[in-house]
């Protein structure tokens, strides 16, 4: 069965055993189980924090807030020989936090959705740039 609909069928609690993370009222329902995205958003955090892939797989983040939100790879957390992703294609993380900074570029927003594949096993960092001082931080574990 697939990552995404074996999510979809099992309950709130064990969703949260399985992602690592904490179940708070119904943000988690809304957020965690679904089968249209692996990585949903609160004002200030990724749910859940951690996720776990596999090399090949598509990751879809969806911004299932009110606020606008990034997804910014932290650079110095890549794997060795991964490729940057960015909300907004940016190559860079300077380039993408310069770009929100001067015109909210990158910008997702209610209910947009971002994917990215990761073809290199390791653990990927990232930010939401305009959230990061409140602590919007979040990983991808990739496997082979």
């Amino acid at each position: 069965m697939h990552r995404r609909a074996y999510l979809a069928t099992a309950g709130s609690a064990t969703l949260a055993a399985l992602a690592g993370c904490t179940v708070v009222g119904d943000v988690g329902e809304r957020v965690l189980g679904r089968t249209d995205y692996d990585i949903g958003m609160t004002r200030m955090e990724y749910l859940p924090f951690s996720y776990e892939a596999t090399v090949g797989e598509p990751v879809v983040w969806k911004n299932t807030s009110e606020a606008d939100h990034t997804i910014t790879a932290i650079e110095s957390m890549l794997p060795e020989g991964a490729t940057y992703f960015a909300t907004g294609d940016y190559d860079d993380q300077d380039t993408a936090e310069a770009a929100w900074h001067d015109h909210h570029g990158g910008r997702l927003g209610t209910r947009d959705t971002y994917e990215h594949t990761f073809e290199v096993p390791g653990t990927y960092g990232y930010i939401c740039v305009p959230h990061v001082g409140g602590g919007m931080v979040g990983e991808v574990v990739v496997t082979d």
